[in-house]
């Protein structure tokens, strides 16, 4: 079966040549030309990647990308938008975008982006699992379920959030700069630049640090990168 693609752009012009192009590569598309129409379409069922234009009448792309993660936080999303400032692109990595393109894009990129973060859903579906569970301070990391779990409760986090919190947690003490963090979580191919990384670092101290301000677990290394400290101390209750 084709794999589903939630396509949320309100330019029909966009709309039908990105239609052309992702069904010629193999891929089911479904379009929603309004934010409320995007989430009910995310409420309706689970989708394998979603493409989101940030310009949307009925609810602009930020509000759908937080009503998506709310409800499927490992759903890879791609952001699109005419806005190419760098505080934009920023912002769509905080909330959750896994990548994005500014317009005009090529088609051909946006196929091979899309192709990118779908192959790297299906190698973590199918990877060997290594030590099921990584714990550290309160904190469990569920490699078989994909979970972060904080005593019971589950913490919601999309697909890079874990992957990176997966690769930190299993290289306790070790620096990594920025570069290598985006070649080994996101890979090789991957056209993406340091904002990515540090994006993607705030969030997860958002959500395990008792303190984000003055991170315990998830430490910077000046003039480096980041350092994973598994014995940082425990979250707030």
């Amino acid at each position: 079966m084709p794999q589903q693609l939630l396509l949320v752009e309100d330019d029909d012009a966009i709309a039908d040549a990105l239609r052309l192009h992702l069904e010629q590569a193999g891929y089911q598309l479904h379009r929603a030309a309004d934010g409320l129409l995007a989430m009910a379409a995310i409420d309706r069922q689970p989708w394998d990647l979603v493409l989101l234009d940030l310009m949307l009448p009925g609810a602009d792309g930020w509000e759908v990308c937080r009503h998506l993660r709310a409800r499927h936080p490992a759903v890879p999303v791609i952001m699109l938008s005419a806005r190419s400032a760098e505080a934009h692109r920023v912002l769509g990595l905080e909330l959750g975008a896994d990548d994005y393109l500014a317009k005009p894009f090529s088609m051909l990129e946006l196929v091979a982006r899309v192709r990118a973060l779908l192959r790297r859903v299906q190698q973590l579906r199918t990877a060997p699992a290594p030590a099921p569970v990584l714990r550290f301070g309160a904190w469990q990391l569920d490699t078989t379920r994909r979970e972060l779990l904080q005593g019971d409760t589950p913490v919601p986090l999309t697909l890079r959030e874990f992957d990176l919190l997966h690769f930190l947690a299993r290289h306790p003490g070790q620096a990594f700069g920025r570069d290598q963090l985006l070649q080994r979580v996101w890979g090789a191919g991957f056209d993406g630049y340091e904002h990515t990384v540090n994006s993607h670092i705030n969030r997860l101290r958002s959500k395990i640090e008792r303190d984000p301000r003055t991170p315990a677990h998830i430490v910077t290394v000046w003039g480096v990168g980041y350092r994973f400290d598994p014995a940082g101390g425990e979250p707030s209750a």
